[in-house]
Formats: C-alpha cells, structure tokens, sequence
C-alpha cells in the first residue's frame, strides 16, 4: 500500500533539539527529513554554547599567567593573537557541523538545505518543492532582538561579535543577561576595558540575588565599569572606529564597539505557522501543551521557539521525550524542576533549584546557609577575589531546595548537586556527606550555621 505522506516526521530546524528528535525519531523506524537553511547545529554550535565557552577559556589564560608568579613561576610577557583564536574557533566549528550532518544521515534522516515554510498542517514548501509529512516538528530556535533606538545599526549582536576581524579594545556590551556577562569577561579578560550598561537595577534577573550582586561586586574589583539603572539614550559615530553613546540621564560613553545583548526572540516568523493555525504568544512562542504539540495536533515544537527553558540541554530533552512519544511507543513528557545552569562570567554561576525569593514564596519557611571565603589559590596568587556558596533548605522537611555558587568551577560542581537535589536531597543528608579535602565544593557539606 503506497504511503500518504513523504515522511513521518519533518523537523524544520537542525540545532540541538532538532538534531536529537529527528535522530532518535529516525532510530526508532521513522522516515525523517531535516531542513536547515543556515548551519547545522544551530546556535549551541554555530554562536553560542560551544564557540562562547571556547572565547572563555581564551579568556582565563590572562588570569593564569598573573596567578603564576605567586607560585614561583616567570611567565614573561605572553601576547595574544585574536585572528589566531577566531581561526582555530572556526575550524572546531566546521569540525562539528560535520558531526551534526554524519549523526542524522547515519541514523536514516535526510537532511535538505533551505528554508522551510508550512503551507498547510501537512505540507511544506522549500525552495520550490513540496514535501508532504504526518508530523512536524518546529525547531527554529531564537534570535537576537536590538532595541528601537537611534543609531542602533552602529552596534552587532552576539551572532557577528564570534566573526570579529579584530578583537576590540573599548567594547560596550548592553544588556544583563548571561550573553553579555559573558562576553564582558570574555573581553575584559583578554585585555580590553569593558564597559556594561543595564536598565534593572543589577544584572541577571532571575538568579538568586546574593549571587548577583556578589558577582557585581567582584566583576567591579576587576575594574568592569558597571552601569545599572541606564539605558540607551541614542548612539551616534564619534569617527571612524569610535561610537558615542548616550545614556538616558545625558551620560556620554565612548567604545570601539557596541554589543546589543538585550535579549532573543522565538524564531518563528516567516515559517507558515499563522496560515496553518498554530497559536504563538505575543513574543511569538509556540504555545505548547506538556508533550510539546501545538494547537494544530500534528505539529509540534521544542527548544527557544517555545520560549519555556531557553538552554540547549532542555531542547535536547525534549526532542528525545518527543521522538519516544511519536515513535517509540514511550509517550513522555519533560521534568522542568531543579535544572542546573551555569552563567560563564568571571567569576563564574552555578546555580540549581529555587533562588531564596523563590523558595519563599512557595514554601513559606526556609533556612539559608552561605559561605564566602578566599579560594586557597588564591593565598599565593594573591588575587582579591572571594567564592561564594548558598544553600536554600525548607524548614518542615529539610530538603534542600536550591543550591548556588559563585567561583571557579562552579558549573562543574553544581552539575554533581543537581544530581542529589532532582534525587530530594535533604540537609542531613548533605551535612552526612564527607567533604573532599581541600577543594571548595567541600563547602557545600560542611556549612552548619543558618544566615
């Protein structure tokens, strides 16, 4: 009996969500097409996690080589090369986007270049041709927003700051959300003088607030110049390589570059979606139910465009919970409590579970506990920098409800904790736990005294 539909499942998108329903999708007997029409692997690979992470480490050396000389080292006067970096960068890249193609075509998947467009629940169009499928999966990701505001064509966003030519020297990063913590320190860290402009009152909204304002005071310390309570008045060309910005209240900046971090939009236009009935938010979000479908039944969506938990590992979890449940014969939808994440700044968040305010208003009673103390490197470093961790616990039952750190490692250590609280760890049982001796994640078992 001839098939009514080309394929079983059509994924419009092939970052990381996309990529992992549509392998797994395909692994379980499915027929699956992939479309792309910029780069495999989305942002996660392309311009975010991966090339962010590895502009980081580029970031540290700075650090270490000072650190050195307090433990007997000479390191001399090393030199940083920038189009070194950006070319080694790309290659890993292009490297991986190789990886993503082999991981669909390997599992069956057909992967097609171009840009993808629904013209009813079943079909969709791309360059020319029409492919009909009985599932779609929506997978577009986000993408940069830039405020309406005079002039502001003269700054980029994350996408082109990991093509620069040149690595500036005066950049101004606006915005408080993790992109631009992170590329302040990326930059500052590789020797410019950076400059961030925020309109809240302290950066990264939505963290638990000891470690926001401890990172302020810490990024502050490395001399960042921090401006909280401003926005963008208008921003103009001074010359040829120097903007000038001014700020709401009149301030006038000047910087070689200006980096709009100011957020991402669902990547949803353009796709079809209102011709086809599939409802979106006023961000325009596709609306979904626990088991990622949409209002039109046999589409679905995953990852950023759905605006719910905005990280790469989540769109992974649930392209896999969603290939299971259309094709594995294992419906299943995702646990969105105590996701761990890690903000990438100097020094860097870990953070996982319900921030103190959080725990508060859903729990009522709650003890807190929080260490600050000077890492031992630094004793010999001699670097002013303090790490800092915090428990939230609630009061009835002991479980321990959320778990934040700020200093080195951070995201490495609290990906462990994440573990005891998804398993409900209770305070007793972490105070139970030997400590490894001398590290600073021993701090988190050995905190006895409530703040």
């Amino acid at each position: 009996m001839a098939q009514k539909y080309d394929f079983d499942l059509f994924t419009i998108g092939a970052g990381s969500g996309g990529v992992r329903a549509s392998r797994i999708a395909a692994a379980h007997g499915a027929r699956v097409a992939v479309a792309e029409e910029r780069y495999l692997g989305g942002t996660c690979v392309n311009v975010g996690c991966i090339p962010k992470k590895l502009l980081v480490y580029a970031s540290e050396f700075g650090d270490a080589f000072a650190d050195a000389a307090g433990f007997g080292w000479a390191p001399g006067h090393p030199s940083f090369d920038w189009q070194k970096l950006i070319a080694n960068k790309d290659r890993e890249i292009e490297r991986l986007n190789g990886v993503y193609e082999r991981l669909l075509t390997g599992a069956g998947a057909r992967v097609i270049r171009g840009r993808a467009e629904l013209l009813d629940p079943h079909t969709i169009a791309i360059d020319g041709a029409r492919i009909t499928a009985n599932h779609v999966l929506v997978a577009t990701g986000g993408w940069p927003t830039v405020p309406q505001v005079a002039g502001a064509d003269l700054g980029i966003t994350s996408n082109e700051a990991f093509h620069l030519e040149r690595m500036p020297r005066r950049p101004l990063i606006v915005g408080g959300g993790y992109i631009g913590v992170e590329f302040a320190g990326i930059f500052h860290g590789l020797g410019a003088q950076v400059t961030l402009v925020h309109r809240g009152p302290v950066f990264l909204r939505g963290f638990d607030d000891d470690l926001r304002h401890t990172l302020a005071e810490e990024m502050r310390k490395r001399e960042f110049e921090l401006h909280f309570g401003a926005v963008i008045g208008k921003m103009e060309p001074k010359s040829a390589d120097v903007v000038r910005v001014t700020l709401g209240d009149g301030t006038v900046l000047e910087a070689d570059l200006v980096l709009w971090a100011t957020g991402r939009s669902p990547n949803s236009n353009g796709l079809g979606l209102e011709r086809v009935g599939v409802a979106t938010d006023r961000s325009g979000a596709v609306i979904v139910n626990e088991y990622s479908q949409s209002s039109v039944p046999n589409i679905y969506a995953i990852g950023d465009v759905t605006n719910r938990r905005n990280l790469t590992p989540v769109a992974i979890a649930e392209g896999h919970a969603l290939a299971d449940t259309l094709f594995g014969g294992r419906p299943r939808s995702v646990d969105y409590d105590n996701i761990p994440s890690a903000v990438f700044s100097q020094p860097p968040i870990g953070t996982v579970g319900l921030t103190e305010a959080e725990a508060r208003e859903r729990y009522g009673g709650v003890d807190v506990y929080k260490s600050a103390f000077r890492p031992l490197k630094h004793t010999l470093s001699g670097r002013d920098e303090r790490a800092f961790m915090k428990l939230v616990v609630d009061q009835k039952s002991g479980r321990v409800l959320g778990a934040h750190m700020l200093g080195p490692d951070a995201g490495e250590i609290v990906q462990g904790l994440a573990i005891a609280l998804k398993c409900g760890a209770t305070k007793a049982q972490f105070d139970a736990t030997i400590g490894i001796h001398p590290t600073a994640a021993e701090e988190f078992v050995t905190m006895r005294e409530k703040a």
